[in-house]
């Protein structure tokens, strides 16, 4: 067996691929609700569908989109395996009694939350990254150019009320899975300091809340102004 085999079958090395693909993911959440923004801009849909069009056809976003599959599945794989290891080694009056005083519920938590979010992927894929892959939307013209009309399947999906709540109740989940994740992978790192660990931990509340509102807000946006 190599090290590097040897390594990343360790606790460490199994913490340390935890913390790079969720600090990968969160680099990926940052772009993406940056892109989406576009649904606010009111005009129609135009600057949506043709961010759309270029984040499913450049090849530099492609490799980059392949990445972030690749990282979703191995910080899902090693979530488990750490998960199982940890709920094995943990002697279960310990955990009965010293639980709520030793982490904070987030972290006791991250594999059911990480499960609900998830699921709320797969939900989220088959919708729209499905949709705009391989499903029937309709075209609209821009500059004499053809777009595949995604923010009208938004829309609609975002019309139907247990869509809207199942997006909303999801970043909340994924905000409290940010506000143990952000912090706990810089920790895995090595990257803490007492000068820079409180901006660290400080970012990492700011992120944690910004991020899953600006998400939670498309659909509430869309629900109530767009009908």
């Amino acid at each position: 067996m190599s090290w590097v085999t040897k390594t990343l079958s360790s606790t460490l090395g199994r913490k340390l691929i935890m913390a790079l693909t969720g600090l990968f993911l969160i680099l990926f959440l940052t772009g993406h609700v940056s892109g989406n923004l576009l649904l606010f801009k009111g005009d129609g849909g135009e600057a949506f569908n043709i961010y759309a069009k270029f984040m499913t056809t450049n090849p530099a976003v492609k490799l980059l989109s392949y990445l972030t599959y690749i990282s979703i599945i191995g910080h899902v794989i090693y979530s488990i395996m750490l998960s199982s290891k940890n709920k094995a080694a943990r002697p279960v009056g310990y955990a009965v009694s010293k639980a709520s005083t030793n982490s904070s519920a987030a972290s006791r938590n991250m594999g059911v939350l990480g499960t609900i979010i998830l699921l709320f992927i797969v939900v989220h894929m088959q919708s729209f990254w499905a949709q705009m892959h391989w499903g029937s939307i309709p075209t609209v013209t821009y500059g004499g150019e053809e777009y595949k009309d995604l923010y009208t399947i938004v829309k609609a999906a975002f019309q139907i009320e247990w869509m809207v709540a199942l997006y909303v109740i999801a970043m909340i989940f994924l905000g409290v899975h940010l506000s143990h994740g952000f912090a706990s992978a810089f920790q895995t790192l090595g990257l803490n300091h007492k000068k820079y660990t409180p901006a660290i931990e400080g970012l990492g509340k700011l992120y944690c809340i910004v991020v899953p509102a600006l998400f939670a807000s498309m659909p509430l946006y869309i629900y109530f102004t767009q009908s």
